[in-house]
């Protein structure tokens, strides 16, 4: 099956996201997820769940930090609580929980596993994982193999959102520099600052850029693909993203996925979602869009946002003159502005800067005060379209069950009945008593119809009718009131017949590789138990676990993005420019060591 998987903030924005066609939600625990700030109350969490299941859509908990051992007893209690609130499935990096006195609750390994290949998927797979969160970095040819070589494990590969430039997992910048651990969900993303770049004698190759930032993944082009090399779950990130942002890009992916899917692979929930715009997202936050390294593993093209870490915007055209408050543009073809645009620039020292639209009339705007910086000839951007938002809050996303009933009437006993049966196959009765069954005078199909047709405020649908009661007289308040029965059994056979998954069981003999040191990020003793139970014979423990050297060098990220290839320096083309090269900024002095063999980069921190 295929799963649209979709982030939330928090409960409403979940609920959105189901209602505008996501298959799944991913919503952050009260505490130990990789959001801190994206926390939600177990009550919040029971109410996704609850609007969620409706459609069998299914809903994920994160709760995918490292853990400390003074915090077992709690996570172990917050797990019993998202248990009984009815999340599907766990979101975990910490192998703690494998050992930890829990429900059988369902495990996915988060990305935080550093899942780059098959001997990782299938070792997580055989200890009790249904399924694992690919690394961002793998090309299409990647995932197929691991696909298949681990069949039975499910995929879940990241389709749209933000880039860590680090694999997810293996970074230690934001501990290092500023003692704000990724990995505790509190990362100061260092990645998205301005570098000097500088070469082996000192001399500044490039001079503050954001040489780190990546551009937002955009894979609606490559989900055929995707779902072909094994993908299942389409992951959306953005659980720090608004409510506008989720609904755009859920609406644009949901879509188009279900134009890729089949009888064969259909989609995982129910319903049909009614979104009530036409999504672009293009439109939403985003630092310009690559398909990072899916399609082509050795040329993957420009994928840093090195001007900015912010959003640009798309380009509107350039500043032909400026009078005043008034802006004379040379709008390019198709551009409409609207009064309430939000449009940017970036000044002559490469700042972006921006400024809101007063007043539109063609391509003359007017603004509250003179912008400064801005001068003729100016490229000029929007990063906020106000008539796109506008009808996107215009209409609420709503999302509905059709349902086939078949009216009956049995003389003798005097009764009628109302058999329903929704999309998801949950079948149920509901009767009235009707002693007396006079004949109408009139036809009373249409009628019929009319009133069990009006299903308010529910969730369902009327599909097909099958009138089997003739032309008796019913009245109409009987009718709503057997049609309001019918529909609440409806609900209460979805919540009694839902299907939840649980934990599969750990293999006994399953052997992560012994021959390498273990560095997953252990920081408590029940992680550090469940490696050496699995034949691990040298732990390093969690950089948040390490004392600090005076003269450590440490890998702070190991990526597969390269900056040499980036600038058109790579070793292969450009030999001529010498490292080591260093990564300065503020308080921040970084070296970039390169792999070239493996097509990889190391950010290196010097301990002095």
């Amino acid at each position: 099956m295929i799963e649209l998987l979709a982030p939330a903030r928090d409960a409403d924005i979940a609920i959105e996201a189901i209602l505008s066609g996501a298959d799944a939600v991913y919503i952050g625990a009260p505490s130990h997820g990789a959001r801190q700030a994206a926390a939600n109350s177990i009550a919040d969490i029971a109410r996704v769940v609850e609007v969620a299941h409706r459609y069998n859509a299914r809903v994920y908990a994160t709760v995918n930090t490292v853990i400390f051992d003074n915090e077992i007893p709690d996570v172990e209690k917050l797990i019993r609580e998202l248990y009984r609130a009815g999340v599907d499935a766990l979101i975990v990096q910490d192998m703690a929980v494998l050992r930890m006195n829990i429900p059988p609750v369902d495990l996915h390994a988060s990305t935080q596993c550093d899942i780059r290949d098959a001997g990782r998927a299938r070792f997580l797979r055989s200890v009790g994982f249904s399924r694992v969160v690919l690394a961002r970095e793998l090309s299409e040819k990647e995932i197929a193999g691991i696909h298949r070589e681990v069949p039975s494990v499910e995929l879940e590969a990241f389709c749209h959102g933000a880039l860590c430039v680090s694999y997810s997992g293996d970074c230690r910048a934001s501990f290092l520099t500023t003692g704000r651990s990724a990995n505790r969900g509190e990362c100061a993303q260092i990645c998205r600052l301005a570098f000097d770049l500088t070469d082996s004698a000192g001399n500044v190759l490039v001079r503050n850029a954001h040489l780190l930032s990546l551009r937002d993944l955009n894979r609606l082009s490559d989900l055929k693909a995707m779902a072909e090399a094994g993908v299942t779950s389409f992951k959306i990130e953005g659980r720090l993203k608004d409510s506008a942002y989720v609904r755009n890009t859920v609406a644009a992916y949901s879509r188009q996925l279900t134009s890729i899917a089949s009888q064969e692979n259909p989609r995982s929930s129910c319903g049909t979602s009614y979104p009530g715009f036409e999504s672009d997202v293009c439109q939403s936050f985003n630092r310009g869009f690559t398909s990072y390294f899916f399609r082509n593993e050795n040329n993957p093209g420009r994928m840093a946002a090195i001007r900015s870490p912010k959003w640009t915007g798309a380009t509107v055209g350039k500043v032909a003159a400026i009078k005043g408050n008034t802006i004379t543009l040379r709008l390019t073809p198709g551009t409409i502005l609207s009064n309430g645009d939000g449009l940017t620039f970036f000044s002559r020292s490469n700042r972006l800067e921006g400024f809101r639209v007063n007043r539109a009339e063609g391509n003359r705007i007017t603004v509250q005060e003179p912008v400064g910086g801005l001068e003729p000839g100016t490229e000029v951007y929007r990063n906020f379209n106000k008539s796109f938002d506008d009808r996107m809050k215009a209409t609420a996303p709503r999302r509905t069950l059709w349902a086939d009933m078949t009216l009956r009437y049995a003389a003798g006993a005097g009764v009628i009945a109302l058999d329903a049966e929704d999309e998801a196959g949950r079948r149920v009765t509901a009767t009235a008593l009707l002693p007396s069954a006079d004949l109408a005078r009139s036809e009373q199909t249409g009628a019929r119809r009319k009133i069990l047709s009006k299903t308010g405020d529910t969730h369902f649908t009327l599909w097909n009718l099958d009138d089997r009661a003739g032309q008796i007289f019913i009245p109409a308040s009987v009718l709503a009131d057997l049609r309001r029965r019918t529909l609440a059994l409806l609900e209460s056979a979805g919540r009694a017949t839902y299907r939840f998954r649980y934990r599969l069981p750990e293999e006994t003999d399953a052997r992560c590789n012994a021959s390498l040191t273990i560095h997953d990020n252990v920081t408590n003793r029940l992680a550090r138990k469940f490696y050496e139970q699995h034949g691990a014979v040298s732990i390093t423990p969690g950089v948040e676990e390490q004392a600090p050297s005076s003269n450590e060098e440490v890998t702070v990220m190991t990526t597969r993005y390269c900056v040499r290839r980036e600038l058109g320096m790579c070793l292969k083309q450009k030999p001529a420019v010498k490292g080591p090269l260093r990564l300065k900024a503020p308080g921040i002095d970084l070296r970039l060591d390169f792999d070239c063999a493996a097509c990889r980069m190391n950010v290196v921190s010097e301990r002095r």
